[in-house]
């Protein structure tokens, strides 16, 4: 028996036959359910090419809202006798929920809310669940619409959620399955470049976990990379924390070495806990996050409604998050991992890869661009280039709908609209071009193709290009040169030219306090911040001071300018920098991962 769904084709209840026949109590359901949502802000209209805080060509988010909104999800449950998961397509096909049927008790950190947490590559995070990464740690679409299938075949049930990623046009299918008595969850992942040029990649599931000051820690002996405020390494039986309330700082704990390849987590105070385990040769990647029980412990609650913290679980196929692999082209990777949802502790020197023989990894289904909207229009220009027919419109600015650089071959497509394009239009898809080909990392030809428009977007994103060839005349000229009042105001142009102009020197202050006073008003977090480097570099630090002080920051991860700041202010004033002050919503993790793409 061989049932086949394709995602956004289909939404019915799948009881019927899956709960039949050979593999009693084995069955698949779909529904849709609301759930208030915190919505985000997009950071701007300029794209993410060359952005360290942000992926190309994915929007950037700025703010979250602090208000909710009721919003539809879509998901699926899948379960035996034993557990019952829940998956849901619609937030990049994460493991929602994981139930233990024996005790009843839900095993995940299951927050209320969605409610994203500013880190990178987006600032969307959003913790919970079981979510699997790719290419770069956090997914660029962890909350974005996914494809999704599901089938049965020999007695099992097979759920595939995945998509071609925009950023490199890779595919990744993730295939979560359930066999009739199963009491762990199967999860495998593959991975396929069907590009011509190689590209870098990393992925790591993450197990989000509700915790408390008891949450042990059930972790093999070996020697462990310590990622906290410091850098370091220990020796984890002798040195490692046994549980949560051991650990005073948010830290990441990687195993260099471990004698065993099986992990977990258990609560005793809520009788539940979730294990790992996975064949060493294809996944050896062991990761523990906890926020402590310091100060620390308000960021775990970010993306709750309730003050309920959580920590987590993390396996991969790579060691630690400072790697990146890369993936041939027409090449393939897969691995697989098992997570056993449980009520006590297990003896993790005893876990063992668990005797599943699954479909051939040929029969796990690849998907193409999973939302519609982000791909039609660069299809429609293809297909009208390839039959010579009239050339379409390009998609307004204000829809921040960049050309994904995960398509390859754009270049030709993109000279032929320009050349059968009216002037106006002509001048858009010069745009859209050169912001393409800097997407596919070719600054120099992309500053080429920008410096023969006039569209003010065009120079935006040629005056970052030229900042990043440490040319600041040429920036704060292509800055000069936008004539759309709406653009020069924005806080996008507003913040990277003041970092052009202050590039230059001293001579600009003038020009870079005329340009802010212009926006005085504005409570944008990003603009305040330059405000209060213009107040340091004029001498003005009591007065920075007390700016930084006063701006009610919402806590942001792996951005550290505020901190920056705090420490110009310190030195000036001849004060220690040490601590840190809270509000200024900024972690203190060391700098260590391949998070950013450009710095």
């Amino acid at each position: 028996m061989r049932i086949c769904i394709v995602g956004f084709l289909v939404n019915i209840v799948l009881t019927a036959g899956f709960g039949q026949g050979n593999s009693p109590g084995l069955k698949c359901t779909e529904y849709e359910n609301w759930v208030l949502t915190h919505q985000l802000v997009p950071a701007g209209p300029i794209p993410a090419v060359f952005d360290p805080n942000g992926v190309y060509p994915y929007v950037s988010y700025s703010e979250t809202a602090n208000r909710p909104v009721p919003q539809k999800y879509r998901y699926i449950t899948l379960e035996n006798e034993q557990i019952k998961v829940t998956l849901c397509p619609d937030l990049g096909g994460k493991v929602t929920s994981m139930i233990y049927k024996p005790s009843g008790r839900e095993v995940l950190y299951v927050p209320d809310v969605i409610r994203p947490t500013r880190i990178l590559p987006r600032f969307y995070f959003v913790a919970g669940g079981i979510e699997v990464s790719f290419p770069i740690s956090h997914s660029p679409v962890q909350n974005d619409k996914v494809m999704y299938q599901i089938e049965k075949t020999d007695g099992r049930i097979y759920i595939t959620c995945g998509e071609r990623e925009l950023r490199f046009g890779m595919q990744w299918s993730v295939e979560y399955s359930l066999g009739p008595d199963e009491n762990f969850l199967t999860e495998r992942v593959v991975f396929y470049n069907p590009g011509t040029k190689g590209y870098p990649w990393m992925s790591w599931s993450n197990a989000a976990l509700p915790a408390g000051p008891d949450t042990e820690f059930d972790f093999p002996d070996g020697k462990v990379l310590s990622h906290a405020s410091e850098m370091d390494t220990m020796d984890w039986k002798k040195e490692g924390p046994v549980c949560e309330a051991d650990i005073k700082e948010m830290t990441g704990f990687f195993w260099i070495t471990h004698n065993t390849n099986a992990f977990g987590v258990f609560t005793p105070s809520l009788g539940t806990g979730l294990y790992h385990v996975a064949d060493e040769r294809i996944s050896p990647g062991m990761k523990l996050w906890s926020y402590g029980c310091g100060e620390d412990s308000t960021w775990s609650t970010l993306s709750t409604a309730s003050h309920t913290p959580y920590v987590e679980m993390q396996g991969g196929p790579i060691r630690d998050q400072s790697i990146k692999l890369e993936l041939q082209p027409k090449e393939i990777h897969a691995h697989t991992e098992y997570w056993i949802p449980v009520d006590r502790l297990m003896n993790i020197q005893t876990l063992k890869v668990p005797p599943v023989t699954l479909r051939p990894l040929s029969a796990v289904p690849l998907f193409s661009w999973a939302r519609p909207d982000e791909v039609k229009v660069w299809n429609d220009l293809q297909k009208a280039y390839l039959e010579n027919d009239s050339v379409p419109d390009p998609p307004q600015i204000q829809r921040n709908c960049w050309a994904p650089s995960g398509m390859e071959g754009l270049g030709p497509v993109f000279e032929w609209a320009i050349e059968n394009s009216h002037a106006d239009q002509s001048d858009i898809w010069k745009f859209y071009y050169g912001t393409w080909t800097a997407g596919c990392g070719d600054s120099a030809n992309a500053i080429r193709i920008l410096s023969q428009t006039s569209t003010g977007i065009a120079r935006a994103v040629l005056a970052r290009l030229l900042r990043l060839r440490g040319d600041n005349r040429g920036a704060v000229q292509a800055y000069n040169s936008i004539e759309e009042r709406w653009l020069q105001l924005h806080p996008q142009v507003v913040v990277e030219r003041d970092k052009a102009l202050r590039n230059i020197g001293r001579e600009k202050l003038k020009e870079r306090k005329a340009w802010l006073d212009q926006v005085d008003a504005l409570q944008d977090e990003w603009v305040l911040e330059r405000k209060v480097q213009l107040l340091i570099d004029m001498g003005e630090i009591i007065q920075a001071k007390t700016l930084l002080l006063s701006i009610p920051f919402q806590k942001v991860h792996q951005t550290y300018t505020r901190t920056n700041l705090w420490f110009q202010i310190c030195d000036l004033l001849k004060e220690p920098r040490l601590p840190i002050p809270e509000q200024l919503g900024e972690d203190r993790l060391a700098n260590f991962g391949a998070y950013r793409e450009f710095e």
